[in-house]
């Protein structure tokens, strides 16, 4: 069975029109990438555990904010390599600035033995619909026309 993950597609509506909460992931290998490496706050989840529970645990997880109100339900998304995202847009506002993201451990340098911790989240942002195109991992982008379909 392919890998699932679950995750959440905040959106607001600003004077400038519609703008999305997108993240960017933390680590050496994401440091110097900016289109196509974003993406919505979501992670893994197993098969006997509720889409949208988990969704809102990973945005917790990846944003230190814990986010409510109307989730609707977007329709799912198939990355490259097969895995299967899960999506819901809510409508909210959260500061991107103050995020706090939970920490992961590898070894880097490469081969180097020695493990650092990096930020699953190093940065947030809002973005308008355009630049988040350009932003978000491609196979999200599909999110994105399927939330402008919805709302």
């Amino acid at each position: 069975m392919a890998k699932q993950s679950a995750g959440i597609l905040l959106y607001r509506k600003t004077g400038g029109g519609l703008q999305v909460f997108l993240l960017h992931p933390g680590g050496p290998f994401f440091k110097n990438k900016d289109a196509g490496a974003w993406s919505i706050p979501k992670g893994e989840f197993l098969d006997d555990e509720d889409a949208l529970v988990a969704a809102k645990r990973e945005f917790l997880e990846e944003t230190g904010q814990a986010i409510e109100g109307k989730f609707i339900q977007l329709q799912p998304v198939t990355l490259k390599s097969g895995k299967i995202v899960h999506a819901w847009a809510v409508e909210g506002d959260i500061d991107h600035e103050t995020i706090v993201s939970n920490l992961f451990e590898m070894e880097w340098p490469p081969k180097s033995g020695k493990k650092q911790s990096f930020p699953e989240i190093d940065r947030a942002g809002w973005f308008g619909v355009d630049e988040a195109r350009v932003k978000i991992n491609g196979a999200q982008a599909k999110l994105l026309d399927n939330l402008i379909e919805t709302i």
